[in-house]
């Protein structure tokens, strides 16, 4: 006769689950603001679908992975920083599946001064990509 088993835990157990409700609930309100259709790219890869949202501070592009359920809402400023990036931006960020390309207890500012793969500042390429 075999023991019982435990259910599986672990420590912060209790945030994550958290933390999964509250983005649960922000998705389910981002997509109650969805205007029209969402649009669907896909190929080989990767899968996305798009929605524009309308929120209280204004519209958003609510972009979500069906197959992950990774997704992000970006404002217009957001998406126009993207214009701004090289191909060596995206490539690092594929690079490091589900995961920040900068810590997120940097809050996203480099302080050493450094120039990280792919340029900085610095570095100008312009047009899409």
């Amino acid at each position: 006769m075999t023991a019982p088993r435990e259910p599986l835990s672990w420590e912060g157990e209790d945030v994550d689950a958290a933390a999964a409700r509250r983005a649960a609930a922000e998705h389910a309100a981002l997509l109650a603001g969805a205007r029209g259709e969402p649009l669907t790219i896909a190929n080989e890869f990767a899968e996305v679908r798009v929605h524009r949202v309308d929120t209280r501070n204004g519209s958003r592009l609510l972009i979500e992975s069906p197959k992950s359920g990774q997704w992000v809402a970006l404002d217009p400023m957001q998406m126009e920083a993207l214009t701004w990036q090289n191909t060596a931006t995206f490539s690092a960020m594929i690079g490091n599946p589900f995961g920040p390309l900068i810590p997120e207890s940097t809050a996203g500012v480099v302080t050493d001064g450094s120039v990280r793969e792919g340029g900085g500042p610095e570095t100008v390429e312009g047009g899409s990509q």
